[in-house]
């Protein structure tokens, strides 16, 4: 009744928020607007509202062009896979010349791939960039079957394969674990298209490690009460209806919860800014939250099986962690360049998490392995914004033309 109960209060919400949407865009394009205080005040009050709805469908990315060596070329989106749940996108710059191709692997955890649009932004300056656009589960039908753990690394590995040898690898938050699995095994196989460096970034390789209040969540209760409490039905309405799942919003309202404060500030700032006609300010705050209310749901299978194999059991760490019944060895990779990094002030995947795939990757060569710890930033401020464009991104270019 979770996902129900959810879905009755977002259509009762949705005219509201439309109409509040509507006028909003009506009082800014009207002559004047900005020079009438009363409006600009009705305007900032609609937007608040109108942010009040959550949205189920990937935003676009809308990168159209980016500058290559001094030279602005356009960006084309192109698929090159498509499975029921995720689709493998190609950012192809036109006339670009040749450069290292990295496939970026996007978290699954509430949010779409879109999330790293300033990530890819930055990557497509020197490299040939893939993502991996995982779809929305409640709009993916029973019949195409079960999305955990498991299929998850396998996608990862089938679309390494794909894109041929010299692929570099880079995930970034909850996929690092599946990245560094799918990495392992490939490695043992001797797989031509494992790829020449990994990139991890912000991820719970050992979440173990100086325990988060998501850590301290995992393990406060056993894996049945997340089964029972946490995952829902999709309603009828929708293409993956009966499809059990972990419903966005419920992972949304937990991330928010962790920091209420400071969303609730964010928001009065958008309506004080808009009301006072700072535009600029108010449209990063607008443009951010747009993107962070838009929510995926998860498998319930990838979303359990995640919580006990990563946060409750640490089978990676321990060096127990089975994949489709193979023991995953991440001392069988030797070839991949390693690099690791975080941020001082994450509170999500806290200092040595990340940093202990180094130790698990004991052949690779000590100088085929890098860690970074980016100080004054977050979770998100690793892998966006000023201190990933100045500090981190120069780091992961140099560990893949180094591998190159």
């Amino acid at each position: 009744m979770l996902y129900q109960a959810y879905q009755t209060y977002a259509d009762m919400m949705q005219p509201a928020c439309s109409l509040a949407d509507i006028a909003a865009t009506l009082i800014a394009g009207y002559p004047g607007a900005d020079e009438c205080e009363p409006l600009r005040s009705v305007r900032a009050a609609c937007e608040v509202l109108a942010l009040a709805r959550l949205t189920h469908y990937r935003p676009p990315f809308a990168i159209h062009s980016v500058r290559v060596n001094g030279d602005e070329v356009s960006v084309v989106e192109e698929i090159v896979i498509r499975t029921p749940f995720c689709t493998l996108l190609r950012f192809r710059r036109e006339g670009a010349p040749a450069q290292p191709r990295v496939l970026l692997v996007a978290p699954m955890s509430g949010h779409f791939a879109t999330l790293l649009r300033g990530t890819v932004e930055t990557m497509l300056r020197d490299h040939d960039v893939y993502i991996t656009d995982w779809h929305n589960p409640r709009d993916v039908p029973v019949l195409y079957g079960r999305f955990g753990f498991d299929e998850y690394v396998q996608h990862l590995i089938t679309f390494l394969r794909a894109l041929g040898g010299h692929t570099h690898l880079m995930a970034v938050c909850q996929p690092t674990v599946a990245a560094l699995a799918a990495v392992a095994l490939m490695a043992e196989d001797g797989d031509p298209a494992q790829p020449p460096s990994l990139t991890l970034m912000a991820g719970p390789i050992d979440a173990r490690v100086n325990p988060t209040k998501v850590n301290e969540l995992a393990m406060s209760r056993p894996i049945e009460w997340f089964e029972s409490t946490l995952i829902g039905y999709v309603p009828w309405r929708f293409p993956g209806a009966t499809r059990r799942v972990y419903p966005g919003f419920v992972q949304l309202i937990a991330f928010m919860s962790m920091n209420r404060e400071r969303h609730e500030q964010a928001l009065r700032d958008l309506y004080d800014l808009r009301a006072r006609g700072e535009h600029d300010k108010a449209d990063a705050i607008q443009t951010f939250y747009a993107e962070y209310f838009a929510t995926m749901d998860l498998t319930a299978e990838f979303y359990l099986e995640t919580v006990s194999l990563v946060f409750q059991r640490f089978l990676l760490a321990q060096g127990l962690l089975d994949v489709a019944g193979r023991r995953v060895a991440t001392q069988a990779i030797r070839r991949t360049a390693l690099l690791t990094v975080e941020g001082e002030r994450d509170d999500i995947c806290a200092i040595g998490q990340t940093m202990a795939a180094q130790d698990l990757c004991t052949n690779v060569r000590p100088y085929m392995r890098m860690h970074h710890i980016q100080t004054g930033v977050g979770h998100y401020g690793v892998f966006n914004g000023r201190h990933w464009e100045a500090q981190v991104y120069p780091l992961v270019r140099e560990t893949i033309y180094m591998a190159e």
